[in-house]
């Protein structure tokens, strides 16, 4: 049965406003999983106009009472857990049991920024004068505008639209035009925990929609999770409005692994950094800078790795890989091969679709001999592809790490402590591995890259509120006088008791 998708806006689910809808189709069977309301212009105009109106009472419930309804939204997410990861994995693809561990980090996020509604931290400090107090709060920015990917269609938007609710802001998320369906499951599911009508807004649709809900006036704040081509279109339109931006962008991660590296722990971590995901996720490892005396027998096991993995519909639940997204997806990943034959990669495995009837699919690829210049080492796949690259030192491997573009995530092999902590240093991204491969992480620390990846802005852990709060600072004088703004130290001290005098 194919499901009916619309927007969300003020509390009731609508049609588009002209009547418009695209389809949503499984990547495994090419089957219809949804038809979804299209949006406009009037639908984004219609969904801020809702935003900002249930904004001021939002921002005047206690922060405490926000995160009970994060609470709530948590506890639901857990009953709902695996209709959502079904349908999930049926709209784009990935594998159920990758599926599952995506709408726990919405589980997980929602507990934690819930907890914030009893911190939401600000700070005092000293002030100059006598008689007088100063701190520093947080305060809500207003509506917000959350554009999110289809990779992780839980988890990213929960990164999102937690914080900025426990914050006192209200939202409107589009979702990707690949995973619309479930972030309709999703937003359905936080609004049954007790959001008030309007403060929780969907719209869906293609780029046209994006694009008017960065150029609406009342959207204060952008976060955006997607290409980075994209992303800097979103930065420039917003930036002309003056909007606080987030942008969480590309990669093209890397593992180095040393000559003295646990070469079975190695090449699990890599097998599962390369193609979990169909090595479609922003810390996927794309690249692997191997030492020189290793890399002939990393490169084996990692061939006989790739080889044995089962593709298939991710709803089978022994199945470890499945379809790209979509089918402008699968002929990307076809292109790079071609680049890569043409600047002399050679392929250990894969390097092909993987005929199985039907859907999107495409063999776990290796390929060999590629040096820093070729374009397979520099450029974003976005696919099952990693690209062995070989270097004779640390400091060699460390410099390819750094080169690139982006810096998101890089990682490293090695049972030498020394260099372990030379990695930390000097490896430029913004999360960094030990023994351990690009991707995984945990929403209490910050996630986020650095160049290309990002603006400088992180999600999760409590950096995750900034993109979402401004800061009000705040003096209270009680000396019943005017006082100036200058430090009169001799006065001062004339005015405070003196060794034998009041204590």
């Amino acid at each position: 049965m194919v499901a009916q998708v619309k927007h969300f806006i003020n509390g009731a689910w609508r049609p588009a406003s002209d009547g418009g809808t695209f389809a949503s189709i499984n990547p495994a069977d090419e089957s219809c999983v949804a038809q979804v309301a299209a949006g406009t212009s009037a639908d984004v105009n219609a969904a801020a106009a809702s935003a900002k109106a249930a904004f001021p009472a939002w921002r005047k419930t206690p922060a405490p009472a926000r995160g009970e309804v994060l609470y709530r939204a948590a506890q639901l997410l857990s009953e709902r857990k695996e209709d959502l990861s079904r349908l999930l994995t049926r709209e784009m693809g990935k594998v159920i049991s990758e599926a599952r561990g995506d709408v726990q980090e919405a589980i997980d996020m929602a507990w934690y920024m819930g907890g914030e509604g009893r911190r939401l931290f600000g700070h005092t400090a000293p002030v100059e004068m006598p008689d007088k107090f100063g701190m520093a709060l947080r305060e809500p920015v207003g509506v917000v505008g959350l554009i999110t990917p289809w990779n992780f269609p839980v988890a990213v938007p929960s990164w999102k639209l937690f914080p900025a609710l426990v914050a006192g802001n209200s939202v409107i998320l589009k979702p990707a035009e690949d995973a619309p369906a479930t972030a309709a499951l999703f937003v359905q599911i936080c609004a049954e925990a007790g959001l008030p009508p309007g403060v929780l807004n969907l719209v869906c649709g293609a780029g046209e929609t994006g694009a008017a809900l960065v150029a609406h006036t009342d959207v204060r704040v952008i976060s955006f999770t997607g290409s980075t081509d994209t992303g800097l279109q979103v930065y420039q339109r917003a930036a002309r409005l003056g909007k606080k931006v987030s942008l969480e962008m590309g990669g093209k991660n890397a593992i180095i692994v040393l000559e003295d590296a646990d070469l079975d722990l190695a090449a699990q971590a890599i097998t599962w950094s390369a193609f979990g995901t169909t090595g479609q996720r922003c810390t996927a490892a794309s690249r692997l800078i191997v030492q020189r005396e290793v890399h002939g027998q990393l490169a084996e096991a990692l061939t006989e790795k790739a080889r044995a993995l089962e593709l298939g519909d991710g709803l089978d639940e022994s199945v470890e890989v499945g379809p790209l997204v979509n089918e402008a997806a699968l002929e990307k990943v076809e292109r790079y091969m071609g680049i890569a034959r043409e600047e002399g990669a050679r392929v250990l495995t894969g390097g092909a679709r993987a005929d199985l009837g039907q859907g999107w699919f495409f063999q776990p690829t290796l390929l060999d001999g590629v040096t820093r210049d070729m374009r397979v080492a520099r450029e974003e796949i976005f696919g099952p592809v990693l690209a062995l690259i070989t270097v004779d030192s640390m400091d060699e491997a460390v410099e390819l790490n750094n080169e690139v573009r982006y810096g998101l995530s890089s990682s490293i092999f090695t049972r030498d402590v020394n260099r372990a902590f030379h990695a930390m240093r000097d490896l430029s991204s913004g999360i960094v591995y030990i023994n351990h491969g690009t991707s995984g992480a945990e929403i209490q620390f910050p996630f986020g890259g650095i160049r290309e990846t990002g603006n400088g802005m992180r999600e999760a852990g409590q950096a995750g509120l900034d993109t979402f709060t401004e800061w009000k600072t705040v003096y209270v004088d009680y000396s019943g006088r005017l006082q100036r703004a200058q430090i009169d130290t001799e006065a001062l001290l004339q005015d405070a008791p003196g060794e034998g005098g009041d204590s």
